[in-house]
């Protein structure tokens, strides 16, 4: 092999990683691309209830599918921060018990945002934990399962995506008490002129 072409191509090895890093940055990218698109997808269609309750969220959700959510507080269960159990009839929220009330409404936002996704995994696997949290319930009817512990580092899509909809959710319900003070804001300059004002929505989306 001529000199010149042998230096050529041992560059070109050298530079082989740094391409294949490269590329994978760039799937990552477009992955989360897709998956925020998603989200926010699903956040447009989501009613925010003013002032925002994460309770009042899951009431909300629960009474637009009519289907009960029943938000239900568990310690003790090293690793386990929060569980999704979806039964024939209902779905239940686990939540650590033990931890800040923000830390709680994050945990359930991301339950939440589990079953807003309508993911899937199969609940054998989890069973147990779930009987060791409710006795009375029978294995044959839990549906969906799904857990997130202190240590998950989001690396499934379902996981990912999840965290990313609890978190624009958390989002846009902070933004709305802003929005809410300028309306007032404006409303007032407008009452001062002299116009008509309608009444500010119930509601925001």
């Amino acid at each position: 092999m001529p000199h010149d072409l042998a230096k050529s191509v041992c560059r070109l090895s050298r530079g082989l990683p740094f391409l294949s890093a490269v590329g994978r940055r760039r799937r990552r990218g477009a992955v989360f691309k897709r998956l925020r698109r998603r989200c926010e997808d699903r956040l447009s269609d989501l009613t925010l209830p003013v002032p925002f309750l994460v309770r009042g969220l899951c009431a909300s959700v629960a009474e637009e599918r009519s289907r009960p959510i029943h938000l239900l507080p568990m310690t003790g269960k090293p690793g386990v921060l929060g569980l999704w159990v979806a039964t024939e009839t209902a779905d239940l929220i686990f939540y650590e018990e033990a931890t800040t009330p923000p830390h709680q409404d994050h945990i359930i936002l991301h339950e939440l945002s589990h079953l807003l996704c309508d993911h899937y995994r199969e609940p054998l696997p989890a069973v147990e934990q779930a009987l060791a949290l409710l006795p009375n319930l029978d294995p044959a009817m839990v549906l969906r399962m799904l857990g997130r512990t202190a240590h998950t580092a989001y690396t499934a899509v379902e996981e990912q995506e999840a965290e990313l909809l609890a978190s624009l959710i958390q989002q846009r319900a902070r933004r709305a008490p802003r929005a809410a003070r300028l309306g007032a804001s404006a409303r007032r300059l407008i009452a001062a002129l002299d116009w008509s004002v309608p009444d500010p929505p119930a509601r925001v989306r």
